[in-house]
């Protein structure tokens, strides 16, 4: 049994707390959130998607701490759950590593890419678990497009496109271009992450965004530029669009013998066009973060320190997007390290 403690009460943190309560291998004992009416149960968030945040977690039937190094400190916690706002992830992770506990940080993984490598650097120091909450990785019809893609049996990828688009969430912290990092490294991080989980990294990036509502890029399309017999890739992510026009997540990735697509407003989120027939694909119940936190939670039983979304490997998620700001700001294609 896993002893858990959750740092910060918004949406992911209210998410994550609905996951650990329907399950058997973990107890939530601690929570921590620096807003008291949060602490106190009496303002919970919402999510932007149907499933996110229920706020079904009773908040009584845990320690409350309004300073999360307090939480980090308490002897029972064994696994740090880091939801809080963008800017302090690294903070709190390298905290809960050097107390000794295992560590979950909700995506990005830290501000920029060199925290994400101090924060690496003080778990390979440790002997614990720690993953980032890449939550696509685990979202059934996406982990589905890894496996078709690794295993070959569409035949190569030969294009793929991907699109994360909504309405701005209008919080506190999303106005804050400097805080959130806008679209770019809240949101759209989420398919930079995917193309390299999926294809390896880039050679190199050209990328197009604008700023309309906060200070950081708030739209982003970027081409992904692989070498000779690579995929031509592209992604689109932004919170840009008018108040009204929701969320909408959307891939479609060409094969030499299929084309797979996923929607996730339709009925049937996946489908797979072969010999002019289209086929809808069924996918596992839940969303990508009950599968992300059982195969941590798996991980840490198995004392399996090598995770499907480790902080050595959000390193170079971190780099990329900060390779697709440059192109954004300069105009021009960005090269990215070899090594």
């Amino acid at each position: 049994m896993v002893k858990v403690g959750v740092i910060g009460l918004g949406s992911m943190g209210y998410t994550h707390l609905d996951i650990y309560a329907g399950r058997g291998d973990c107890a939530v004992v601690a929570v921590s959130d620096g807003n008291p009416a949060r602490l106190s149960g009496k303002l919970t968030p919402t999510g932007n998607i149907e499933g996110q945040a229920k706020a079904g977690f009773d908040l009584d039937s845990a320690r409350k701490y309004a300073d999360a190094a307090e939480l980090i400190a308490d002897p029972e916690v064994e696994l740090v759950d880091v939801c809080a706002v963008t800017p302090l992830h690294a903070e709190l992770g390298e905290a809960a590593l050097r107390a000794g506990r295992h560590v979950l940080i909700e995506k990005p993984v830290a501000r920029t890419a060199a925290e994400a490598q101090r924060l690496a650097e003080a778990w390979a120091a440790t002997d614990r678990v720690a993953m980032v909450g890449m939550c696509m990785r685990f979202w059934p019809g996406w982990s589905w497009l890894k496996e078709a893609i690794d295993s070959g049996r569409y035949g190569k990828a030969i294009t793929a496109s991907f699109a994360r688009i909504a309405d701005h969430p209008d919080t506190r912290f999303t106005r804050d271009g400097d805080a959130s990092g806008g679209a770019l490294l809240d949101l759209h991080l989420h398919d930079a992450d995917f193309v390299r989980y999926c294809f390896g990294e880039p050679t190199s990036v050209f990328s197009r965004g604008v700023s309309k509502v906060t200070s950081a890029i708030d739209h982003v399309t970027t081409q992904y530029v692989y070498g000779d017999g690579g995929p031509a890739v592209t992604a689109e992510g932004g919170w840009a669009m008018s108040r009204g026009f929701g969320f909408q997540m959307r891939y479609a990735v060409n094969f030499e013998h299929a084309t797979a697509e996923f929607d996730l407003a339709a009925d049937k989120p996946l489908s797979v066009v072969q010999d002019g027939e289209r086929t809808a694909i069924d996918l596992p119940d839940g969303m990508g973060y009950e599968h992300e936190i059982a195969h941590l939670l798996e991980c840490i039983a198995a004392g399996r320190r090598k995770t499907l979304a480790g902080l050595d490997d959000q390193i170079k998620t971190m780099q990329l997007i900060e390779a697709e700001e440059a192109s954004c700001r300069t105009g021009e294609v960005v090269a990215l390290s070899s090594s």
